[in-house]
């Protein structure tokens, strides 16, 4: 290949080189139909696998081949043969191998997870090509079976790939929507766009119900309180993201909508009676089920009125096996939540977090800190008679049984054509306009500020928060807030907090964007109370949790967003303007201020 040579050439390439493996993939597993149509309203239910010929090909695999199966990893670059030097280097301290391909080969892995600190997302093409050679890699060596290559594309708050891809709503505002037809077509819309990239499982929907204000890392990544509510959108954005041919994967099991602690860096407890639980956190899980959803994630979470011996849910036999596997009847893949996150390794040691996953009765291994130790201690586990080799092999059918029913067997390998035709394109960026602009909540309007008649050219200051982009490929949202306002007519300046309140005079209103206050002392709240003082309206914008109204001052107008995206920064623009009227409810509560399901119309 000439050095001048193109992504979309060196793409085209690729794929044509691994056609032949993944024909010899298909003919090995007897796996062939057409596939699935993103363009239809829901899409056809998926492959029906040949369960017994799978059986088969999993008695001729090794022991090592098996065990490969079963672990998702991270690989660093952009490139699965030619990452930079900075990311061959980290592949090297941490895997033994320079290449994303070397690790793929190395140990057998059924999949690998995409993140943007890992360099796998940065271009849509870049992202394909990686997808191509990852799989290429793994058709041309060991049992020559396909990879589940995976990502967090929850949208709204966590998502691994930005622009110039579809950005659409996350979960809280599809809440927010109340449609699950719009929560269905942003899924189908996402799982196009990730299917495009070669990407055929995505870790969304949230199924947990979020009911406590002070949740750290729920909060708007659940569709909200009401639990009948969280399951329908839950149950319809599973339908959305398989007919579109990616495996929809609910989580986090058995629910982690009320806890106080981030599982990420501590051991959260989840206090609830047998009997809340049922009430409050199954029915989504049980809606994704009877849906047919592909995968369930465990939550690291100490449930003791599920399991009262301490563990985390991802390692507790009674909550996986128990309850997920024999209550919920899910005959799906269970995939851990990521075993490098601290409230897994808390009890246990990184070498007996895999094997305990397992006896629980997990299938897929996610993102252990060290592979190759994670990997032997399964080795030694089946050698030393704790783990049967019987007992993998269910695992491993499981996964390959997801593959097949997601075609991949079939068509593992993506094109520049594909990307080109479905990612970012027009048709899918104007129905992501079309859903948020139902989202946005107008939650106080006493003085009648909203909408803002843009015809007479009002000053507005925009002010407050500017949090990162979730992909970095978005934002800031005050600057974007401040442009759309003008686009619509409005003279709107974007200015950082320290100079907002000197600078309000002589403005028709400032717009404040606010973001998780919490509730003793802080900046925010000093912000939005100094711009009170200054005598100019001022309008609360809650770009994240919307529980910030209750722990600022009333002001003269309020309203939630749900996220700082710039698809929700658009929808206030024109909700702000008459552009649209106001047509979102609160999908939570906010304690002392507002019911679950307030929200004011024009």
């Amino acid at each position: 290949m000439p050095p001048h040579a193109s992504r979309r050439t060196l793409l085209t390439a690729a794929a044509m080189v691994a056609v032949t493996a993944a024909g010899a993939a298909s003919a090995a597993l007897g796996t062939h139909s057409t596939p699935d149509d993103p363009r239809s309203p829901e899409g056809p239910p998926g492959r029906r696998p040949d369960r017994a010929r799978l059986a088969r090909f999993v008695d001729r695999m090794s022991l090592d081949e098996k065990v490969g199966q079963l672990f998702v990893s991270r690989a660093y670059g952009h490139s699965a043969t030619a990452p930079d030097p900075a990311d061959a280097e980290q592949n090297q301290t941490l895997f033994g191998v320079r290449t994303a391909a070397e690790l793929v080969s190395r140990y057998h892995l059924g999949g690998i997870v995409y993140f943007s600190w890992a360099h796998n997302t940065r271009t849509p093409h870049q992202i394909a090509a990686l997808s191509v050679g990852l799989q290429q890699a793994a058709l041309t060596s060991g049992a020559r079976i396909p990879l589940l290559l995976s990502t967090d594309q929850e949208h709204g708050a966590v998502a691994r790939i930005g622009a110039p891809a579809t950005l659409l709503p996350g979960a809280m505002a599809l809440g927010a929507g109340g449609s699950t037809a719009d929560a269905l077509r942003a899924a189908r819309i996402a799982g196009a766009e990730l299917a495009a990239l070669g990407i055929r499982q995505d870790y969304a929907p949230v199924a947990d119900v979020n009911v406590n204000p002070a949740n750290p890392v729920i909060g708007v990544r659940s569709f909200g309180s009401d639990p009948q509510a969280v399951a329908a959108l839950v149950a319809a954005q599973v339908r959305g993201y398989q007919g579109a041919g990616v495996a929809a994967t609910a989580k986090h099991f058995p629910g982690h909508g009320d806890t106080e602690t981030d599982s990420h860096v501590g051991l959260p407890v989840m206090r609830h009676t047998r009997a809340v639980w049922e009430e409050l956190d199954e029915p989504p899980f049980r809606a994704a089920v009877k849906a047919g959803v592909d995968a369930v994630m465990t939550a690291h979470i100490v449930f003791p009125a599920l399991d009262p011996s301490g563990d985390p849910a991802t390692l507790s036999r009674p909550i996986v096996t128990g309850i997920l596997r024999e209550r919920l009847g899910f005959q799906g893949v269970v995939v851990t939540d990521a075993l490098d996150m601290a409230g897994v390794r808390q009890k246990y040691g990184d070498d007996r977090v895999p094997v305990l996953a397992l006896l629980a009765g997990c299938d897929q291994l996610l993102n252990p800190p060290d592979l190759g130790l994670a990997y032997r201690s399964v080795l030694a586990a089946v050698e030393a008679g704790e783990l049967t080799e019987a007992r993998i092999d269910e695992s491993v059918l499981r996964i390959l049984e997801l593959k097949s029913r997601r075609g991949l067997f079939d068509e593992a390998y993506t094109t520049a054509e594909a990307v080109d035709a479905t990612v970012g394109i027009r048709r899918h960026r104007d129905a992501a306009d079309e859903i948020a602009a139902v989202t946005t909540t107008l939650l106080a309007n006493p003085r009648g500020l909203v909408p803002i008649d843009a015809t007479s050219g009002p000053r507005l200051l925009v002010t407050g928060t500017d949090p990162a982009s979730p992909t970095g490929t978005t934002g800031p949202p005050t600057a974007v807030l401040a442009r759309e306002l003008t686009a619509l007519g409005c003279r709107a300046t974007a200015v950082p907090p320290a100079r907002a309140v000197a600078a309000a005079a002589g403005h028709a209103a400032v717009l404040v964007c606010t973001y998780n206050v919490p509730e003793e002392d802080n900046p925010q709240r000093r912000l939005v109370t100094d711009l009170i003082a200054s005598g100019v309206p001022v309008i609360l914008l809650a770009v994240r949790n919307p529980y910030d109204p209750a722990r600022l001052p009333a002001c003269a107008a309020e309203l939630a967003t749900y996220s700082w995206t710039d698809v929700e920064m658009r929808a206030a623009a024109r909700v702000l303007t008459g552009a649209v009227r106001p047509a979102g409810r609160l999908p939570v509560p906010v304690p002392g201020r507002y019911p679950l399901g307030h929200g004011l119309t024009l």
